[in-house]
């Protein structure tokens, strides 16, 4: 059963890294899975939620950043190094089989920390602003979803690393989101500034 799901795993691994295969995406796609591409958005967020929420906001940034850690050091430190995944390419039998778009790394391959990471943050955020902003979840969603095929795309990980990585991102979110409303329920019963405050 583990064989056989590993070997459906890499045909689809193929069928993106490979079989998408084109000139634009080759392009693109290196850069929406680049963490400094997506540095300005985090930066008008941080300032966004300050300047929206006040004091509020600047716990919804401390939550956001806790959400970060916890996703990353479940992912890097407690999964990765627990699996040992070798990466596809890093794989010696099947590293000439993938197209290598970025440097490979020498980490472990599941779960994908970007798909973890991304899911995480897109879930924290859903939780948050789901009734507040009627396009929070197909933003966050897409938004995490292109970071994370784009780690297949260009050959780090493997299409199991990053459904995994995204479902753990997931639930971390929701979580985190469960936590938030707990301890600050009036946030969600505050409607959104129609401009930031002075």
């Amino acid at each position: 059963m583990l064989e056989q799901l590993i070997h459906i795993d890499k045909e689809v691994f193929l069928a993106i890294n490979q079989g998408l295969s084109n000139p634009f995406f080759d392009w693109l796609l290196p850069i929406m899975r680049n963490p400094f591409t997506w540095a300005p958005l985090y930066l008008f967020l941080i300032i966004f939620f300050i300047r929206s929420y006040g004091k509020m906001g600047f716990i919804i940034v401390a939550f956001t950043l806790l959400n970060f850690a916890a996703s990353d050091v479940i992912s890097s430190h407690l999964i990765k190094k627990t699996v040992k995944r070798v990466r596809p390419c890093n794989d010696v039998e099947f590293k000439n089989e993938v197209n290598l778009r970025v440097r490979c790394g020498s980490g472990y391959s599941f779960t994908s920390s970007h798909a973890t990471n991304h899911f995480a943050m897109a879930f924290f955020w859903i939780m948050l602003f789901r009734r507040k902003w009627k396009h929070a979840l197909w933003l966050c969603v897409t938004w995490a979803t292109i970071v994370s095929v784009s780690q297949i795309y260009v050959g780090v990980h493997y299409p199991l690393d990053i459904i995994c990585g995204a479902l753990l991102g997931m639930g971390i979110g929701i979580l985190n989101g469960y936590l938030f409303k707990r301890f600050f329920p009036q946030f969600y019963e505050t409607k959104i500034p129609l401009s930031p405050t002075p």
